[in-house]
């Protein structure tokens, strides 16, 4: 009596899903508020204080708010989506400054952030931008220091009446070569 064979697992639940990375559309604004919103109020618990969170992202049932779409699609937007669901996205102004950068919390660490800036980099060389900006939260500022930004100021923003701390940061995108971060 030999061991009998069983069928090999199906190895899409060996390997865990990539997402695919595309250009913002019409249609990504709930999506993306969704993220944002989780992205901030779960997210970054470790860091802002639930009031500081309540100001800086509005309640997740409240209506999108109108200016949220037109946001993503008046800017060089990246979307990362992992079966047809957005999971995080980041945006680039056309004066090189990056306004909006969030990943749902259960992809935060997973390399979604990494692949958005690597495309956001991109966007920028092609379009000849030399400088980058960005006001970083107080977790952004780990992310972007990683990749080589620095810190210019650290300033606190008002939102909803409550002061929230974020850290202006530039990028000198001419002292990299193409391909690095």
């Amino acid at each position: 009596m030999g061991r009998s064979r069983l069928p090999h697992p199906r190895r899409r639940y060996l390997i865990a899903p990539r997402p695919r990375l595309r250009a913002a559309r019409p249609g990504d604004g709930p999506g993306a508020y969704a993220v944002f919103h989780a992205a901030v109020h779960q997210g970054a618990a470790s860091a802002y204080t639930a009031d500081e969170r309540a100001a800086w992202a509005p309640h997740a049932t409240a209506p999108t708010p109108a200016r949220w779409e037109q946001r993503l699609l008046a800017a060089h937007t990246v979307v990362a989506t992992l079966r047809g669901r957005i999971i995080g996205f980041m945006t680039l102004g056309g004066d090189g400054h990056i306004d909006l950068a969030y990943v749902a919390p259960d992809w935060m660490g997973r390399g979604v952030a990494d692949a958005l800036y690597d495309a956001i980099l991109r966007l920028a060389r092609d379009a000849g931008m030399p400088v980058l900006s960005t006001e970083a939260s107080l977790l952004a500022r780990s992310f972007f220091a990683r990749h080589n930004w620095r810190v210019i100021a650290r300033q606190s923003v008002i939102r909803h009446g409550v002061a929230l701390t974020n850290f202006r940061m530039e990028y000198d995108v001419s002292s990299s070569p193409a391909g690095s971060k």
